[in-house]
């Protein structure tokens, strides 16, 4: 049986489409889970880990499925965004729908995880030092989120309906396990990138090989405008507010 592995580019350098070919030979019956990696780089960007120390980590990358559906996991997967130093860590965290994910709170203060902006709304409360709380997801779409108390908090939850996905390593790398045989659409997402330059990345991809290696994927971040977000309210936040514990404790 032959496979054809046929990747296109919906834009390249000299702005026309391209698709790359070639045949595998796969025995009849035999169906191989493969592994899609590649490597994203960050361009024109004004952010000093990006330009001077050259990280790259935080790109979301996933597949697709065009043609069956994928079943996710009956389940319920659980994940995990650990507050401490006044830090969501990790600060990008790609799900697959339906998946709980845990705030544990490691820092001696009071935080106050939420979100109200596109993605699923939710507000988890004012919870101390050494608890946790949780919020399942069943929304799909990119969660901004942000604590109550201080406003340089943030991260990213991106919830997704495929489990074919991967967030990139400093180094910019990623690696997608487990891929079924069949046509895929290639999706990216990155915080700082424009709707416009992330939807210029989607590509199709038929996937045969048991080990794929995609092109490099390079993410534009001209024309992104860091914008201050409100607290939960809708409201600015107090000055100082990154200093301060809340209700007596120490920051």
């Amino acid at each position: 049986m032959i496979w054809l592995l046929r990747i296109c580019f919906s834009r390249t350098i000299t702005g026309k489409n391209a698709c790359a070919t070639g045949l595998l030979l796969v025995l009849p019956g035999l169906v191989l889970a493969s592994s899609v990696s590649g490597r994203v780089d960050l361009v024109f960007s004004r952010d000093p880990n990006v330009r001077k120390h050259m990280d790259y980590s935080g790109v979301v990358v996933w597949l697709e499925p065009l043609e069956a559906p994928v079943s996710l996991p009956a389940k319920t997967p659980h994940a995990e965004m650990v507050q401490k130093g006044k830090t969501f860590s990790p600060h990008v965290l790609a799900i697959t729908l339906g998946t709980t994910v845990n705030f544990p709170n490691f820092d001696p203060i009071f935080h106050n995880a939420f979100s109200n902006y596109d993605g699923q709304i939710f507000d988890i409360g004012l919870y101390p030092p050494g608890t946790t709380r949780a919020i399942g997801f069943r929304r799909e779409g990119v969660v901004r989120v942000f604590c109550n108390i201080h406003p340089s908090m943030s991260a990213v939850i991106v919830v997704l309906k495929s489990p074919y996905f991967s967030v990139s390593d400093k180094n910019g790398s990623f690696q997608i396990p487990g891929v079924q045989p069949g046509s895929y659409r290639i999706h990216v997402f990155h915080e700082r990138a424009t709707e416009q330059t992330l939807a210029a990345l989607s590509r199709s991809i038929e996937i045969v090989e048991e080990r794929v290696q995609l092109p490099p994927i390079s993410v534009s971040e001209s024309g992104y405008l860091q914008l201050p977000h409100t607290n939960k309210y809708g409201k600015d936040y107090p000055p100082g507010s990154d200093t301060r514990g809340y209700a007596g404790t120490q920051p």
